[in-house]
């Protein structure tokens, strides 16, 4: 089994610590788990508030960075709003990011295979089903690396009730471990998606972004995209100079009344 990061990534310090958002584990139920695999069984970090059964579960799809302590965090924020939160280490198998410089982390992540991280996010629903949590009432969120994978895994599931996406990259070239990106499945989407984008994302053109808008209209997709003019990448890590609280709150608001709107609550 993997094992998951100690506090921050190695790779994002010095963490910007005057603007970490910080939630305890105060009436939760939190830890590192083990999910089983076809091939093993990877780590991955849980929260939900203590003693409950049968939760609405929200799986939680991690950045380049892997599981670190923003992702921890998230899940405890969410587990606070009623949900059991589950984050898995997706790459655990290919290297361990945690110590690793920005180059070995995109040679690592390079390896992934997108069918990889379908069949792990399916054996962590299957997990979640088994300990606690009410998979009919399902939902999935990503930031960033997870953001893309989040439009793929809500074309991949449509047992899924609804999803967010935080600025993941939406169309790349096609590669044998990743042969289409989430403009290409766009007409396959049943699962309504919230995309939460950044109007000032240096990786991620604002040309791509339309093009998204446009392939979800021409299917008919509930799905829907949100802008934030002259917002950095990573506007939601509040451990990063890119963090800005007012777009962070109200992308984390949204998310919230999308879940609830469409029946993960």
């Amino acid at each position: 089994m993997s094992v998951l990061a100690n506090g921050f990534a190695a790779a994002v310090q010095p963490v910007q610590a005057q603007t970490v958002v910080a939630t305890d584990a105060q009436g939760l139920e939190v830890g590192e788990v083990s999910i089983p695999v076809d091939d093993g069984a990877i780590a991955a970090y849980c929260a939900r508030p203590a003693g409950g059964a049968r939760l609405p579960t929200v799986l939680l799809v991690h950045e380049i960075w892997s599981v670190h302590e923003y992702f921890r965090d998230l899940c405890r924020r969410l587990a606070k709003a009623g949900y059991l939160a589950v984050a898995p280490d997706l790459y655990g198998r290919q290297g361990d990011v945690s110590e690793a410089d920005i180059d070995a982390i995109r040679a690592i992540v390079a390896r992934v295979p997108d069918a990889q991280v379908m069949a792990d996010l399916d054996a962590t629903v299957a997990w979640a089903g088994a300990n606690g949590g009410d998979v009919t009432r399902l939902g999935v969120t990503g930031f960033c690396w997870g953001g893309r994978i989040t439009w793929m895994y809500a074309a991949h599931n449509p047992a899924l009730k609804a999803a967010v996406a935080w600025y993941g990259p939406l169309a790349r070239p096609a590669t044998p471990l990743s042969p289409s990106h989430p403009v290409d499945v766009a007409p396959e989407l049943s699962v309504p998606v919230l995309g939460l984008y950044a109007g000032a994302d240096a990786g991620i053109p604002n040309d791509t972004v339309e093009r998204m808008r446009a392939a979800l209209a021409a299917a008919g997709s509930s799905s829907e995209i949100v802008s934030y003019p002259d917002m950095p990448h990573g506007f939601h890590a509040d451990y990063r100079p890119t963090y800005r609280r007012q777009a962070a709150e109200d992308g984390w608001k949204r998310m919230l009344e999308w879940f609830r709107g469409h029946g993960v609550a």
